[in-house]
């Protein structure tokens, strides 16, 4: 009974110290949504007034550019996977990389081949160990990044989508992150960045069945084009991003409150049998000495007589 309640015992500090860790982490986490959440609400309104600007320039202009028109036969595209750089998040990266794979085969499955990007330790681990060959990645700043990161994630994307194919470029530019909606939600979701759809520009930005202004190009709309073409696609990926970072820091907290919930729960079950082993082992030290103290009773007798 001794061995049992020691190996009660320890497993009972051993949960205790895990649980402080969860605990802290949920802390961490929870302080850190905030400042996701404020980030993400910083860069929302750049990023749709950016998208209406070349929503009205597309409009105003029949010009061809890859930011607008779309290819009459789509042959090649290129899919951004945005996952965390840690674990510890429940399903998190496992819902994005999922996401990423439909995509995949819908895109194959349209006859085009796809070029994967993919930002995250958690989704190159994913490529990496089933030997599937990545276009570029990029880790260590899933969960703060800053429009620099944007930046120098999306120079290749850009310089895919502004290469013909033949050459090795890209016709379509895709993103899968997962969508920051509360503290208790985090959809993934896949989004065409280019070609740009007006149709779902127009009604991402509210002006859908607006008249857009009639505007003059200086020195052309192509011009225009060609310096909002990074602009727009940097400002989409920084948004991703931080959506992504949010979803990352809720998913985390909620995992980590579930962890710390079950470490109490296992020491509260461990501290029933271990008193219970306790109680145990007492009764039988009892039983020990009231038997003996009954035997000795009764050689004590024999021996009188």
């Amino acid at each position: 009974m001794g061995a049992q309640l020691r190996v009660y015992k320890r497993r009972i500090r051993s949960v205790t110290a895990t649980k402080k860790i969860t605990k802290a982490m949920e802390m961490i986490a929870a302080s850190r949504i905030v400042k996701a959440q404020r980030q993400v609400a910083a860069s929302t309104p750049y990023a749709t007034e950016l998208t209406r600007a070349v929503t009205a320039v597309a409009t105003g202009s029949n010009t061809k550019h890859p930011l607008t028109t779309e290819a009459d036969a789509p042959a090649r595209a290129a899919v951004l996977l945005v996952t965390s750089d840690r674990g510890l998040a429940g399903g998190y990266s496992s819902n994005a990389i999922k996401a990423a794979e439909r995509l995949t085969e819908r895109l194959r499955g349209e006859g085009k081949e796809v070029d994967t990007y993919i930002v995250g330790r958690k989704g190159l681990s994913y490529y990496g160990f089933r030997e599937r060959t990545v276009a570029d990645s990029w880790t260590g700043f899933t969960d703060s990044p800053t429009y620099a990161d944007a930046k120098r994630v999306a120079a290749p994307l850009i310089e895919a989508v502004s290469t013909e194919t033949a050459e090795g470029g890209v016709d379509e530019l895709h993103i899968v992150f997962t969508e920051f909606v509360s503290m208790m939600t985090q959809n993934p979701v896949e989004d065409r960045m280019l070609p740009l759809s007006l149709d779902k520009a127009a009604e991402e930005t509210g002006t859908k069945g607006e008249i857009l202004p009639l505007f003059d190009f200086e020195p052309s709309a192509e011009d225009v084009l060609d310096a909002l073409l990074p602009r727009y696609v940097e400002s989409r990926i920084y948004n991703a991003l931080l959506q992504a970072a949010a979803s990352e820091h809720a998913a985390r907290r909620r995992a980590m409150k579930s962890a710390t919930d079950n470490a109490g729960e296992l020491i509260k079950s461990l501290s029933r049998l271990a008193n219970a082993a306790r109680q145990a082992e007492i009764t039988q030290e009892i039983s020990e000495i009231v038997g003996g103290a009954s035997a000795l009773a009764d050689a004590t007798a024999g021996s009188d007589k």
